[in-house]
């Protein structure tokens, strides 16, 4: 059974309140291109396509696949591990996506809630992810 996202436009964007079907997976190269596509960027970011932007996810922070590692191959792989978990809650419940406004590099600001609970809370007390931008990065050796 098909998966539904609905977009809640806020601030700068759309007034209306679009819904996005939802078939969940890790972006690949080349993948973030069309208004159909969308995907986990990693476990704190998303791409929607019918915003032709990533939406980074506000109140929490997870590990960094790649790029400037503080926590060398383990961050690297709980980061993985996070990214793979977002992807399970979305393809396996509603989801709703809420943004708020842009940060410093033009990405969108949003909140993913699933059954009125933020993800970031799901990853939170999975071990997956920290409260941010106070939360300890315990990844980081």
């Amino acid at each position: 059974m098909k998966r539904l996202v609905s977009a809640v436009l806020l601030a700068t964007f759309a007034c209306s309140t679009p819904t996005i079907s939802a078939d969940w997976r890790l972006c690949q190269n080349g993948e973030r291109n069309g208004p159909q596509k969308r995907c986990v960027v990693d476990g704190d970011t998303v791409w929607v396509g019918g915003l032709d932007q990533s939406v980074r996810l506000e109140s929490f922070d997870t590990p960094e696949i790649s790029s400037n590692l503080c926590g060398g191959p383990q961050e690297a792989a709980l980061g993985r591990q996070a990214a793979n978990r977002l992807v399970q809650l979305l393809n396996e419940n509603d989801a709703t996506l809420e943004l708020s406004g842009t940060d410093r590099y033009g990405r969108n600001l949003g909140t993913i809630r699933i059954n009125d609970v933020d993800v970031g809370d799901i990853l939170i007390a999975e071990g997956l992810a920290r409260r941010w931008p106070d939360g300890h990065e315990f990844w980081c050796l």
